[in-house]
């Protein structure tokens, strides 16, 4: 990644085919560089030399709560000069539309160790929180169906749960592209952590 902030056009020819948003920052954490899938990702062009820690038009936490460019996953990851792994947001395009995204901050460092930069993929989880919402609605049906007496009633809550798990399946089979080294199913209900807390603790 340090070739691409280096101006190494093969390297940027080949990142600007990837399906995922990638984006590279200097050390102040200006952007230097952006893909193409990062205008579709957030519905805007970014600006090099001009925007700063995020390619995304607004942040909010999983929460709904709004999020400062200066305190999102990127920023510190710069701050700190360490990777931030596990945390999850949501980004707001300019017409409105919403994506949820787990990022992938990581500094970059030249080859005497200094610290250049930073480089970032943004994963669209969206699918994965819509399909785990259906699982846990389908969860609720079973756990109704196996406390009620009536059999017609228990039969119904359990197709209910049949069709929950089917979207839920049926998102997951459409997910966008994910990182390598990913399991390819929902995580875990603890395994991902809203970015408003656990950013703001790798700031201390």
């Amino acid at each position: 990644m340090s070739a691409a902030m280096a101006g190494d056009q093969a390297l940027r020819e080949a990142l600007d085919e990837l399906a995922a948003a990638i984006y590279v920052t200097d050390a102040d954490g200006v952007i230097t560089y952006f893909n193409r899938a990062c205008i579709d990702f957030t519905g805007r062009r970014p600006e090099v030399a001009k925007d700063r820690w995020c390619v995304t038009w607004r942040l909010y936490t999983n929460a709904g709560d709004f999020l400062p460019h200066d305190e999102c996953p990127m920023a510190v990851a710069i701050n700190t000069q360490r990777p931030i792994r596990g945390v999850t947001a949501v980004a707001e395009r300019p017409d409105g539309t919403r994506v949820n995204f787990r990022p992938y901050p990581t500094p970059i460092f030249d080859r005497d160790g200094r610290f250049a930069g930073a480089v970032n993929l943004l994963e669209d989880v969206t699918n994965e929180v819509h399909a785990n919402d259906f699982q846990a609605q389908a969860r609720r049906c079973r756990r109704l169906a196996n406390g009620v007496a009536d059999d017609f009633a228990a039969d119904s809550l359990n197709r209910m749960a049949d069709e929950y798990e089917a979207k839920a399946a049926e998102l997951l089979r459409h997910r966008p592209f994910a990182p390598s080294g990913d399991a390819g199913g929902l995580p875990q209900e603890d395994a991902t952590e809203p970015v408003g807390d656990s950013c703001r603790r790798g700031r201390g």
